[in-house]
């Protein structure tokens, strides 16, 4: 791939957000489970990849209704993400640090979602 091609690949939302949720699949999938964490690692897999299958929803809309629902849907999932990924750094501390990197990214999507509802809200 060229350089123009992996710009246009950094900035092309449905793909970050899929590769967000590729990288926390495989990531949480090689975390330990057991009878404490087990539901927050569900609760993490499923916000996180709520996050890309909403947004892809939202483009595919027929309406500026929907779209603006399935953004503030994908803004909410990004601040569960953030909820279930603290909790699993605070049991797993051996994790902490690339916890708090996708912690990071599920942050600049909620911020990108919420400029997104707010331009959408102005504009109504």
């Amino acid at each position: 791939m060229n350089q123009s091609s992996d710009k246009s690949k950094e900035y092309d939302l449905e793909e970050r957000t899929a590769r967000f949720s590729e990288d926390i699949l495989g990531y949480i999938r090689n975390i330990k489970k057991d009878d404490i964490n087990r539901n927050i690692i569900v609760q993490s897999a499923r916000s996180t990849t709520s996050i890309g299958a909403n947004y892809c929803e939202a483009n595919a809309s027929s309406s500026k209704r929907d779209f603006r629902n399935k953004i503030y849907i994908c803004k909410k999932e990004a601040n569960e993400t953030k909820y279930w990924l603290r909790l699993l750094a605070k049991y797993h501390p051996e994790f902490k640090e690339e916890l708090k990197k996708f912690w990071q990214e599920a942050h600049e999507f909620h911020l990108i979602f919420q400029k997104v509802t707010n331009t959408i809200d102005k504009n109504v």
